[in-house]
């Protein structure tokens, strides 16, 4: 239900499908869009999708599915813990500044972890992005990289004297919304709709 399709000249075709995702920016939605729009068109100038994707960079997703009710929601719910993210991440900074101000020494690492934490998230938006608009490379790494950072968090966490503890459960919660997000990526429709790709896509 679900075949991938491919974005060379749009020839190869899966499932009987030729490659549906010709409108990168997607249906209007105000200015919004038009931000989005501009955004696209230096993306695409910079080809940045045909350097991230290596050899998954011309596979798209089945139009018909991006745009599919289920597909749609599954991607805001998305947007919106990635928004949650940006809170942590910003309300991480806001407290280290604040000890700062008063007085108290904030290590060398939650700074950097701070700055982790909000490089991290911006990432996770553009993968986001793009697995939107239909690039298999995007939603893979998307996956991938919730998975892989909520255990580096938790591993760091545990090191001894390495944070204190609020930034200990600030980082808990940084994982728990990843864990959340990883759930969704994972779900049945979006593994449907985002299909592994066969040695004849790749």
């Amino acid at each position: 239900m679900g075949d991938c399709a491919t974005r060379n000249g749009g020839d190869r075709v899966r499932g009987g499908v030729r490659a549906g995702v010709t409108d990168a920016s997607g249906p209007s939605q105000g200015a919004g869009s038009r931000v989005e729009a501009l955004a696209e068109r230096a993306w695409q100038r910079l080809q940045v999708d045909r350097f991230a994707g290596g050899r998954q960079r011309d596979l798209v997703i089945r139009e018909d599915m991006r745009r599919h009710p289920r597909t749609v929601r599954a991607f805001r719910i998305i947007r919106w813990l990635l928004v949650a993210e940006t809170v942590v991440g910003l309300g991480a900074v806001a407290i280290a500044l604040g000890l700062e101000g008063a007085g108290h020494l904030v290590p060398l690492a939650v700074w950097i972890r701070c700055v982790g934490v909000l490089g991290i998230t911006a990432t996770l938006y553009v993968f986001a992005w793009r697995a939107q608009l239909g690039w298999y490379w995007a939603y893979s790494r998307l996956r991938l990289f919730t998975r892989i950072f909520p255990v580096v968090t938790l591993v760091l966490c545990a090191i001894p004297g390495l944070y204190p503890a609020w930034m200990i459960l600030e980082q808990i919660v940084f994982s728990a919304i990843l864990v959340g997000l990883s759930a969704v990526l994972y779900s049945e429709h979006l593994r449907e709709t985002f299909p592994a790709p066969t040695a004849t896509d790749t």
